[in-house]
């Protein structure tokens, strides 16, 4: 991928894998929370996390839609909840600790399969 910025910092971590714990709209929060504090990454707002009614999309795409914004930008999660399968993007312009942002998650999720990731 092409740097079309390069004076710009960014760190971008995409973290893929099936969960097994239940989720819902506060354990989505409490992971988007915790995760921005274990990184030490600082919040200023609430997450705001979106669960579209039934029927308006695919049932096998059921689930939520979350964002909590930081003051060095945001960390998104899309969280399929049929086949419990969770996608999290965390975006920053300070630096973070990727092993740390994926040791959080395996443990958060009690993750027990393999996790995917992409730096860029």
């Amino acid at each position: 991928m092409e740097n079309l910025a390069p004076d710009i910092f960014r760190q971008r971590l995409l973290i893929e894998a099936h969960y097994t714990v239940e989720t819902g709209e506060a354990h989505i929060r409490d992971y988007l929370l915790g995760l921005a504090e274990y990184l030490d990454l600082r919040t200023y707002g609430e997450p705001v996390i979106f669960a579209p009614d039934t029927g308006m999309g695919k049932e096998d795409n059921a689930g939520y839609d979350a964002f909590v914004p930081l003051i060095d930008s945001g960390i998104s999660a899309y969280v399929w909840t049929g086949p419990k399968f969770l996608s999290a993007l965390v975006y920053t312009c300070k630096g973070f600790d990727e092993t740390a942002a994926v040791s959080f998650t395996r443990g958060f999720w009690n993750i027990e399969t393999e996790i995917a990731t992409h730096s860029f």
